[in-house]
């Protein structure tokens, strides 16, 4: 029993190789294989090894979860790992299967995952010789008329015997007798059945019964036979027997007929009178029970019914024989036979069995991936049997098939679990009968998440204002974000991105829930904004990340009083003194000196008002209320008070209000002198100061000095040149020039302003105002240089005639 692959019934193992590749095909089926096996193998037995004849790797089978599918409920096959060996796991008995179809076999599939394969098989179930014969009874009693002439014929009842081909019935005997002989007939289905044939008259006065014995044999080795005893009476003579107008009636009926329903009527006619003459139908002998339960015969009519439920998938043709019979005291019998054609109807609805389904399917999984296997069957035949599957549109999956009766559902367009996490997947088979019938199966496929979404935040930028002075430890701000993906996809961590080293400092950030706390006491007047950035990560693998800038803006609160920039404040007192002075006599609106004072706040905070809040004499000083300036409100007179301070209030306009105030002392004074003489006494004889303003006089007067003796030297010395290069223009020019009148060459030199060597040499006439300007370029050459030297640095182009002269200048060239 081990290792039978395809052997029997004449097929080879290089059969199976060609099978391989004949049946070969693309996508997910990959070949198809072949084996047989007798019925009743015992249990374990290996039907042939389906990894080596596939040439699958044997070690890889545990991680490729390899599998056998096979139709029904039972699962008659199954695989060892370990050998790959395909193995009987339940008892196969063919004709519990088959019956009297003939060959046998049992289709399955092998599914292989990681890829996915699929492989289809079939094993025949060959017949062995484990069913006797029988007989629908253990005897049998006719009864012949003596009057019956040689070569009159009687069927027997035959014998059943469920196995197939060779091991079914194949002959009868018949024991040893004078009368009678033995004809083995085959009907259309290959099924065997016997007549008795008299070859010599019988003779009721010789010998009034007669008990033989037929045997039916199977060819079997050895073979199986039964037994059933034959009672013949020999009864006188009724010399007419009945005939049947035809000998073979033909009927057609569907399947789903309804019981009682007429498939045939049949007729016999009987030349005797009174009982001789009436005829009673009924089934042959040799009927089969099978048959009897399907048809039911009207004795008095012939009439031929329906009486069961007729199955097309279970027999397509009835060959009933019925006899005729009078009811003579040995009564006369004639034969016929019925043939039913039952004509198939769509009486079978498709059913859709799942062989496997792939769920979940992660959501960027490629179109084309297989989400589960199905098969299709329909027990009707033809285009009844022909099916189609499809599923409902406007899903992102499709159905193919690349094997008969077998269908793949993938993915056809891209999935998003964050759109539709999960998929109801209605699979309609439909097959083309007239009416259609179909069936229905739901498959439900779950998508499963990947990281494919990255954080969302509310905002695309976060701008935030904080006041000054602000307590430590306080939230400012909560970042907030989604992410559309699932468990650890969705799961967000915030941190605060360090631009600047110092923000660690300032601010920290929550990683769970986002919220922006600020570390320290922020001053508006040290930095006024903090630009940062928030990243915002999930737990993904790869994570996914977005980020987001956060301005944090410092308000100002009004917490700097303002500060006196001028008068100079002095450090060991709360306020500001300073001396200016003033002439008497000074008309009103004179301004005398002017507070300067800052406010380190901004806006609002920041204006200051100056308001006089003291004075030696209230009447004769005012302050302006915006700019601190100190003006005479009236002309000074000689009963003034020689000295006079004034008290100025500084305040801002915040909330609440900070002030400060500047001390100014005035003195009336006639001389410079005096008040020198005054400032000598008020400044304090040890202020170190004085002696760096003596040293900063000192420096600008030798600077300015030193100036001035070095611009003085260059003048003398270009006067000088000037001179000389004149005296020898006018020797030389009324032999090189020949013009009518002398040129008067001038070295102009931009005093201080440009280098030393660029010059520009400008010639004019002696009367310049009819004159034209003949050449102006920069060059290097010493002005002291010769005149051809000066000519040739000249542009040709710019030489023009002179105004009243016949001659012309000469060219370049003739100077040359």
């Amino acid at each position: 029993m081990n290792g039978v692959v395809v052997r029997s019934r004449g097929v080879t193992t290089g059969q199976v190789l060609s099978l391989l590749l004949l049946f070969g095909v693309s996508d997910w089926v990959s070949a198809a294989i072949r084996y047989a096996i007798p019925e009743e193998a015992r249990r374990g037995s290996a039907v042939g090894n389906v990894v080596a004849d596939l040439a699958l790797d044997l070690g890889r089978l545990p991680g490729r979860r390899l599998r056998v599918v096979s139709g029904g409920n039972k699962k008659y096959f199954g695989v060892d790992l370990t050998s790959g060996a395909l193995l009987v796991n339940e008892r196969i008995d063919r004709e519990e299967l088959c019956g009297a179809l003939s060959p046998c076999s049992l289709s399955f599939e092998i599914v292989v995952e990681n890829p996915l394969e699929l492989y289809s098989g079939t094993v025949e179930i060959q017949d062995i010789n484990d069913n006797d014969p029988v007989f629908p009874s253990s005897q049998a009693r006719l009864e012949i008329s003596e009057s019956v002439t040689a070569g009159a014929r009687f069927p027997l009842e035959s014998a059943q015997d469920p196995d197939v081909g060779i091991n079914s019935l194949q002959t009868y005997q018949l024991s040893t007798n004078p009368n009678f002989a033995l004809d083995v007939q085959t009907r259309v289905d290959g099924s065997k059945y016997a007549e008795l044939v008299l070859e010599k008259q019988l003779d009721r006065e010789e010998q009034k019964e007669l008990n033989l014995v037929l045997t039916a044999l199977d060819g079997g080795s050895p073979p199986r036979s039964a037994h059933v005893q034959i009672h013949i009476d020999v009864v006188d003579a009724n010399d007419n027997a009945p005939v049947f107008n035809q000998s073979t009636y033909k009927a057609k009926v569907r399947e789903n007929t309804p019981s009682g329903t007429l498939v045939a009527r049949i007729s016999a006619y009987d030349l005797d009178d009174g009982p001789n003459g009436d005829i009673v139908y009924s089934f042959s002998s040799h009927t089969p029970a099978k048959v009897r339960e399907l048809f039911a015969l009207d004795s008095a009519t012939g009439e031929l019914r329906v009486k069961g439920q007729l199955d097309y998938e279970e027999a397509k043709l009835y060959e009933i024989y019925l006899q005729a019979k009078d009811k003579g005291v040995v009564p006369g019998v004639a034969h016929c036979k019925v043939l039913v054609e039952v004509v198939d109807v769509n009486d079978n609805a498709p059913e859709v069995t799942v062989t496997s389904v792939y769920s979940p399917v992660p959501e960027d999984a490629a179109p084309g991936t297989v989400v589960a296997l199905l098969s299709v069957t329909d027990l009707d035949s033809h285009d009844n049997g022909l099916v189609n599957c499809f599923i409902s549109p406007g899903i992102p999956f499709m159905l193919s098939s690349s094997l008969k009766n077998y269908y793949t559902l993938k993915t056809e367009g891209a999935l998003d679990r964050e759109k539709a996490a999960e998929y109801n997947i209605t699979i309609t088979a439909k097959d083309s009968g007239s009416p259609p019938l179909s069936a229905v199966k739901h498959i439900l496929v779950q998508v499963s998440d990947v990281n494919d979404n990255a954080p969302r935040l509310s905002q695309d930028s976060y701008d935030v204002y904080v006041p000054e002075n602000n307590v430590p430890g306080i939230p400012i701000l909560n970042v907030s974000a989604t992410d559309p993906d699932l468990g650890r996809n969705a799961h967000l961590s915030y941190t605060l991105l360090q631009g600047d080293t110092t923000f660690g400092h300032l601010f920290s950030i929550n990683r769970e829930n986002g919220t922006l706390y600020l570390l320290t006491s922020l001053d508006h007047e040290d930095q006024v904004e903090f630009s940062m950035m928030v990243q915002v990560q999930d737990g993904g693998s790869p994570p996914l990340a977005t980020n987001v800038s956060v301005s944090v803006f410092v308000t100002d609160l009004n917490d700097n009083a303002p500060t006196v920039l001028y008068p100079h404040p002095n450090t060991t007192t709360t306020t500001t003194t300073y001396t200016d002075v003033v002439a008497p006599g000074t008309p009103a609106g004179h301004m005398v000196t002017k507070v300067v004072a800052v406010d380190a706040d901004a806006g609002y905070n920041a204006w200051i008002s100056y308001t006089l809040l003291q004075a030696t004499d209230p009447s004769l000083f005012s302050v302006g209320l915006h700019n601190g300036e100190i003006f005479t409100a009236r002309q000074l007179r000689e009963d003034d008070a020689p000295e006079h301070t004034l008290i100025i209030l500084l305040k801002d306009h915040g909330e609440p209000v900070l002030s400060t105030s500047a001390t100014i002392s005035i003195s009336v004074a006639e001389m410079v002198k005096e008040v020198l003489t005054d400032l000598t006494d008020v400044a304090p004889a040890s202020d170190p100061r004085r002696h760096v303003t003596f040293y900063l006089i000192l420096a600008v007067i030798l600077v300015s000095a030193a100036f001035f003796i070095t611009m003085l030297s260059v003048g003398i010395f270009k006067c000088y040149k000037w001179r000389k290069s004149k005296e020898l223009y006018n020797s030389s020019r009324s032999t090189t020039y020949r013009t009518p009148g002398p040129f008067q060459h001038i070295d102009a030199v931009r005093g201080g302003f440009t280098p030393p060597s660029f010059y520009h040499q400008v010639y004019l006439t002696t009367d310049s105002r009819q004159s034209d300007l003949l050449c102006k370029k920069p060059f290097t050459s010493s002005p002291l240089g010769s005149r051809q030297g000066t000519i040739r640095n000249g542009e040709p182009g710019l030489y023009h005639q002179i105004v009243g002269t016949a001659s012309r200048l000469p060219t370049p060239a003739e100077v040359m």
